[in-house]
């Protein structure tokens, strides 16, 4: 757990800044975005198909810029 203590005539926006920094510093925040958006893993042939897939609407896609549509 990170702490910060108030130091003698320090302002409030200083405090923040040196917990913010702190945070940053400690990797706090890298780690619970990490663990927040991990992802699974998916199996060989699912992404296999997801890449037929992807391809398949590139095509369509370009062939239909090129009509201009």
């Amino acid at each position: 757990m990170i702490e910060v203590k108030k130091k003698e005539g320090e302002s409030s926006s200083a405090l923040m800044f040196r917990f913010i920094k702190k945070v940053k510093r400690s990797g706090v925040l890298k780690e619970a975005n990490k663990r927040r958006f991990r992802t699974r893993k998916s199996n060989k042939r699912s992404r296999r198909i997801s890449a037929i897939y992807r391809a398949k609407k590139k095509a369509e896609y370009s062939k239909s810029k090129k009509a201009g549509n």
